[in-house]
């Protein structure tokens, strides 16, 4: 993991100190990209311990498309809980629904996405459209009336299994290269306890290589905890979806819009760039979960089967454990 020691060096070296919503400045550096090689090791951070059973946890709560932070919880993962019930801005949101709360957040928009379509049906072509919309899932939900009180168009409603899509291409157009899902709904940005940060994956198949690899584009990253966390969550899918369409994992690219470390993470950041990293370890996913490959058999509900038991890390070394806070 030299490569995150590199990036949190650029930004001390690079960087400008800026303000921003949560109170505590941030050293700031536009556009950063990470690398790696998933066939030469899984990029757990190893300069300090890496809490991996939150990062599968909080995966796994994705994969459901989990709204709670008890469900989080559930799976061990606590880093939700201040978003849910500590922040100001969201308590006050009506949006809010009870304790634990967290809105519409990453896997809601990976797993339920809402798209609409507004069709006019006295159009040349509209009760085509209408049918054709119909044919592929879509409910009529109501009618929208013009300023005659007539109806001037029938909407229409489905949710979109953004990442159910991406595996379901991947077996029968794996050279397609709209294989992606994302997490920004500008319907929704209000709707969220905090609006995602790590926005677009990718994923690109190389059908003759049996090799796939990610693309991940985070528009906002606190570098000091949320790159480690990211970085392990994002290869750990990459993994996942292989497993369950017949690839092996290969590059994983990470890039960052606001590359960026909070002023009390200085520290814990500058004790980790004296620490020499150890060889990143190797992910092992339970015999549990189908492998399509050895299989024959597509198997994609297992997205939501998985456990994060099913998730381990094997010859991970790392120095001490440092803790700091997160901000809200």
């Amino acid at each position: 993991m030299k490569q995150y020691l590199d990036l949190v060096q650029n930004i001390f070296d690079n960087g400008s100190w800026q303000d921003n919503r949560t109170g505590v400045r941030t050293l700031s550096l536009p556009g950063a990209m990470l690398r790696f090689d998933l066939q030469q090791g899984f990029p757990a951070v190893t300069t300090k311990k890496l809490a991996f059973k939150s990062v599968v946890g909080e995966l796994t709560g994705f994969l459901r498309a989990y709204r709670s932070a008890a469900d989080f919880r559930a799976l061990g993962c606590k880093v939700w809980d201040q978003n849910a019930n500590e922040n100001a801005q969201w308590l006050a949101n009506p949006y809010r629904l009870q304790e634990d709360d967290l809105g519409s957040v990453y896997g809601v928009q990976w797993r339920q996405w809402p798209a609409y379509k507004l069709i006019d049906p006295q159009a040349p072509k509209g009760q085509a459209q209408i049918a054709d919309a119909i044919s592929r899932g879509f409910a009529q939900i109501g009618a929208v009336d013009g300023t005659d009180g007539q109806p001037s168009g029938v909407l229409l409603y489905k949710a979109v299994d953004q990442l159910r899509q991406c595996l379901d291409t991947l077996i029968k157009d794996p050279g397609n290269r709209r294989i992606l899902f994302h997490g920004w709904n500008w319907a929704q940005l209000d709707e969220m306890a905090l609006p995602p940060c790590h926005l677009l994956y990718q994923f690109l198949a190389n059908p003759s290589k049996k090799e796939i690899s990610l693309c991940l584009y985070i528009r906002s990253n606190d570098v000091g905890l949320g790159t480690p966390f990211n970085l392990a969550e994002g290869a750990a899918l990459l993994h996942l979806v292989g497993r369950l369409t017949g690839y092996t994992p290969r590059w994983f690219t990470y890039f960052i819009g606001d590359a960026h470390i909070y002023e009390n993470h200085v520290d814990m950041l500058q004790e980790q760039l004296t620490r020499t990293p150890y060889e990143m370890p190797k992910l092992i996913l339970s015999d549990r979960i189908p492998d399509y490959a050895v299989t024959g058999k597509y198997e994609p509900e297992w997205l939501e089967k998985v456990e994060p038991s099913d998730f381990a890390l094997e010859g991970y070394q790392h120095h001490a454990h440092i803790t700091a806070p997160m901000a809200v």
